[in-house]
This record gives C-alpha cells, sequence and structure tokens, in this order.
C-alpha cells in the first residue's frame, strides 16, 4: 500500500531531513513544498512584485512553472535549475510573507495535492497536516529547540557558501516563526492527529529511525 505521509513543523527543525530520509527508505517520492514557495519567492524578487498589489500577484502567477528535476529533486522554475539561489538569504528573508498570501496559497495547493493524490509520498512543509492533506495516512510535527536551529542553519549556509552571521540567522528564523503562526491563512499548527517529534538531542540516524518505527505501526499486520 501506498501511504501519503505529511510531515509539518518550523523552519530548520529537520522536517526535509526526515521527509527525504524516509521517502529515500519507502522508496517514495519526497516533496518539498517550502521549495515550491521558495521558487515563487524568487520569480516575484526577479519581476520586482509588489507584494501588496494583488494585480501584480496574479499577473506573475500566470503561466508560473515550479517543479522538480526527477532523480535529483533539484528546484526547477521555468525549466531553470534555481536550487542554491532559492537557499540564499533574499529568497529567506521574503519567503514567509510570500507564502502568507492567500493568492498564492490557493494557487499552489491544488498542485501540491495533485502531485501526492496518488499515495506513495512524503511532504513536507508548514500545512501539510492541517490543508494539503488533512486525511493523510501519518502525520508528523517536528520540532527542535531555537539554538538547534540556529546551527542547523548556520551551518547548512556555510556548506553552500552563503555568508550570514548567527544573529542574523537566529533573526530570520524568529520572524519566519512568527508570520508563519499568525498568518490568516493556513498558518503552521499542529494537526489534533499528528504525533510530535522533537529532535533537539536526537542523531540523525535516532531521528529517522523514530519515523520510520511510525510508519510500522500504520502498515497492516
Amino acid at each position: 500500500m501506498n501511504y501519503t505521509i505529511a510531515i509539518d513543523g518550523y523552519s530548520a527543525c529537520g522536517k526535509s531531513t526526515l521527509a527525504r530520509a524516509m521517502a529515500r527508505r519507502l522508496g517514495y517520492r519526497f516533496i518539498d513544498t517550502g521549495a515550491m514557495y521558495r521558487m515563487i519567492t524568487l520569480h516575484f524578487l526577479r519581476e520586482r512584485i509588489d507584494i501588496e498589489d494583488e494585480g501584480a500577484v496574479a499577473g506573475a502567477l500566470k503561466g508560473l512553472r515550479v517543479d522538480f528535476v526527477p532523480g535529483t529533486n533539484e528546484a526547477l522554475l521555468n525549466g531553470e535549475i534555481v536550487e542554491t539561489e532559492i537557499r540564499g538569504k533574499a529568497v529567506s528573508d521574503f519567503v514567509s510573507p510570500v507564502a502568507a498570501i492567500s493568492a498564492v496559497r490557493r494557487w499552489i495547493v491544488p498542485q501540491q495535492r495533485a502531485l501526492g493524490k496518488a499515495g506513495g509520498v512524503v511532504m513536507d512543509g508548514r500545512d501539510i497536516g492541517t490543508v494539503v492533506f488533512p486525511d493523510a495516512d501519518l502525520k508528523l510535527f517536528v520540532t527542535a529547540n531555537m539554538d538547534v536551529r540556529t546551527d542547523r542553519r548556520l551551518a547548512e549556509l556555510t556548506d553552500k557558501n552563503i555568508p550570514a552571521t548567527r544573529a542574523e540567522v537566529a533573526a530570520n528564523l524568529a520572524r519566519r516563526d512568527h508570520i508563519d503562526s499568525t498568518r490568516a491563512d493556513s498558518p503552521l499548527l499542529q494537526a489534533e492527529d499528528a504525533v510530535v517529534l522533537d529532535n533537539s538531542d536526537l542523531t540523525r540516524e535516532a531521528f529517522i529511525g523514530a519515523g520510520m518505527k511510525l510508519v510500522d505501526g500504520i502498515r497492516p499486520e
């Protein structure tokens, strides 16, 4: 049986790491919905879109294509690989306000549902278990303390040669947390039936193992 697994959580809490690993071990497709919002954000930045202008936002979304490269799962914006660019500071600073726009969410949620409708998918984001797939076979809500999240994001940026200070990273995460959890449309919430996984003190393998054990729990005997 092909399951739909929804993983939600704040930025840099480890949800994408878990989702990728679970998808690989299960032979499922991994969908990084955060990357989809980042691609839209990059497009808006390139086109200098005023996100307060509903007409400009609607026009920018018309004909836009966001996808992933088969095999590598790199972000693909209008046929261009933009994986590195969408992880930069400019996009990170702007993605939460863009993701809070109702028109953007109305445009992208049907695409996310279409990607996962056949099952056999692990999808991570902020509203997957509450909005995109409220009937997912397994819902996880991933958490980690702010110090751990800051260190992880800083290490990620350093590995990609993207300059940033620890203070800048911490401020960015706090700002995104606030926007994501207080926006009017599809705020970040823990689904009532989601299982919480706090990986602040877990090794990567223990964290992934905990997720896989929960999958075993929904499999028929």
